[in-house]
């Protein structure tokens, strides 16, 4: 395997890359993922789009002001120009970016682009500690900041990394610095394989794991699961809840719609009825969230805000089949589930429209391929948990870790989920394979017992895990939130632990039942099942 020449004068990426006995397959099988040796994803998301459909087309939305494709590859050339011009970044330099979903952070991303920098995305609500840790990782030579996220910048340590803050109505803000620049900066020509954004896995313990994507893979999920799947047209417009620091947030929110000359509204922050209120407004037409928000949409009965709606993209976590069935029962519209991974950047299982089977995630993508393994390494026999693996033209590439040994197998990207295939190649999820619980040597998935309680009518939310136990080693453990006006005592707690004897295999009940007033979710909305096994494990 060879590389192309890189345009990268910084060669901090190539030098940290796996070897390559280390990467998984790639597979480029589709003719629309035959891209070229030379390659700027930036140049190819707005200048392409523009030279296609014109300058002046609708972009980037938010509540209270639009962007044209226009005003954004303006905006994105200054940045670029205030980049290179001013703090001196060469190409193959790291700029961390930390912002909610809004216009400029996607101006943020492009001009890095442009000028061949490599984006390292965070999530807006990391602490000190965090970004502490991922610029020792990433070394960023700039870090650029919304200003109401700078104090926790301000408090980390992020070695020599020049910050900058946009939005403060300063002289020495970003906005102010790009309104002297007069938007002329011809794109780096970058190699379709030279790094382009750094992702960091979420949810891990530990030294997180940094996850490098080329600008073919930024392309290559969009010409797989948007084309194939969500099928977005010039006319669409985007909307959702995930960060764009999230890899299903830049996709769904960014890539996508942009591949296509559609447009996107950008929410910084919105309750789902703030969202379904968004989406009625502003005659949104795809929609991008978690499962949570979907079933919040329909228990706050505004299944009619959501009219204008053809597609809908569920992501994050597993779709419980009854959320699916309610949605579509209360609005007609069938919600496209889909499992991702930041080491494979986007979705690679999934199914839209007569395909799909509730309950079911769906069928490898196109452009990818998808089996389960047993413990042996082989294929598992249909019908039988095993390992989840896939490979196609994206791939698990860590930066600088050993741990690409125990992610990429045989050529195989192994993304730690349980499933089981059936004799129709769809793929049932089963668990996360740190959430299976081994009890009196019985293997229960916490999600199927989470969607066993979602059922029952006092239930608003529930996490399921596995608590330390003397004598069966572990027992099945339920958080429960429960809905208004329902009172937790021993009485609702039996009646949910008969429930779910009654639904599921009696064994897979909840031994016990603890009623908080919240679970704990990461800022995407995904439950944090390994901090509910923190308080089983502290008896909380």
């Amino acid at each position: 395997m060879e590389l192309s020449p890189s345009a990268h004068a910084d060669t901090f990426c190539r030098d940290r890359l796996p070897a390559f006995e280390q990467w998984p397959d790639l597979i480029f099988e589709l003719p629309e993922l035959a891209y070229p040796d030379r390659l700027n994803c930036g140049t190819a998301l707005l200048d392409d789009v523009i030279a296609k459909f014109g300058a002046d087309r609708r972009c980037l939305l938010t509540p209270t002001e639009t962007w044209t494709y226009g005003e954004l590859l303006h905006r994105a050339r200054q940045v670029a120009q205030v980049l290179t011009e001013d703090l001196g970044l060469v190409p193959g330099n790291r700029v961390l970016l930390r912002g909610p979903n809004n216009p400029w952070l996607v101006a943020c991303w492009f001009g890095v682009m442009r000028a061949g920098g490599v984006v390292v995305t965070t999530m807006p609500l990391l602490r000190a500690k965090e970004l502490t840790t991922l610029s020792a990782i990433s070394l960023p030579a700039v870090v650029i900041t919304d200003h109401r996220f700078a104090d926790e910048v301000a408090a980390a340590d992020l070695g020599d990394a020049h910050v900058l803050t946009y939005g403060a109505d300063t002289a020495d803000d970003l906005v102010a610095l790009c309104a002297a620049k007069e938007g002329v900066f011809d794109p780096v020509d970058t190699a379709a394989d030279d790094v382009a954004l750094i992702g960091f896995t979420s949810g891990t313990t530990g030294r997180p794991k940094a996850t490098m994507h080329f600008h073919r893979d930024v392309l290559a999920n969009s010409d797989t699961f948007s084309r194939h799947i969500v099928k977005p047209v010039s006319d669409d417009l985007f909307t959702g809840t995930p960060p764009l620091g999230f890899t299903f947030g830049l996709g769904g929110l960014v890539v996508f719609p942009l591949h296509v000359g559609a447009a996107t509204l950008l929410i910084e922050r919105a309750t789902p009825e703030e969202l379904a209120n968004l989406v009625d407004e502003f005659k949104v037409t795809v929609l991008f969230t978690a499962p949570t928000a979907y079933r919040a949409i329909i228990g706050a009965g505004l299944a009619d805000r959501m009219a204008g709606l053809r597609r809908c993209v569920s992501a994050g976590e597993a779709l419980p089949a009854p959320v699916w069935r309610d949605f579509h029962e209360a609005t007609g519209l069938r919600i496209i589930d889909g499992i991702g991974a930041t080491e494979m950047l986007h979705v690679f299982i999934s199914a839209a429209d007569d395909d799909i089977r509730p309950g079911a995630t769906g069928k490898a993508v196109p452009g990818f391929r998808a089996t389960v393994l047993a413990p042996d390494g082989g294929p598992a026999p249909e019908g039988e948990a095993g390992l989840l693996a896939v490979k196609g033209p994206t791939g698990c590439r860590y930066l600088d870790d050993e741990r690409q040994t125990t992610y990429v197998r045989d050529g195989w990207n192994i993304t730690g989920d349980t499933y089981v295939l059936d004799a129709e190649g769809y793929f049932w999820y089963q668990a996360r394979s740190d959430d299976m619980i081994v009890s009196s040597g019985y293997n229960i998935a916490g999600p199927e017992v989470e969607v066993a309680l979602a059922k029952h009518p006092a239930v608003a939310e529930c996490g399921v895990v596995g608590a330390p136990d003397e004598a069966r080693g572990m027992i099945v453990k339920a958080y429960v939130v429960l809905r208004e006006g329902r009172e937790a005592d021993d009485d609702i707690a039996r009646d949910l632990q008969s429930f779910v004897k009654e639904s599921i295999a009696p064994y897979k009940y909840p031994r016990a039942v603890a009623f908080v007033d919240e679970l704990p979710r990461t800022s995407n909305g995904k439950l944090q099942r390994a901090e509910l096994r923190r308080w089983a494990s502290e008896g909380r």
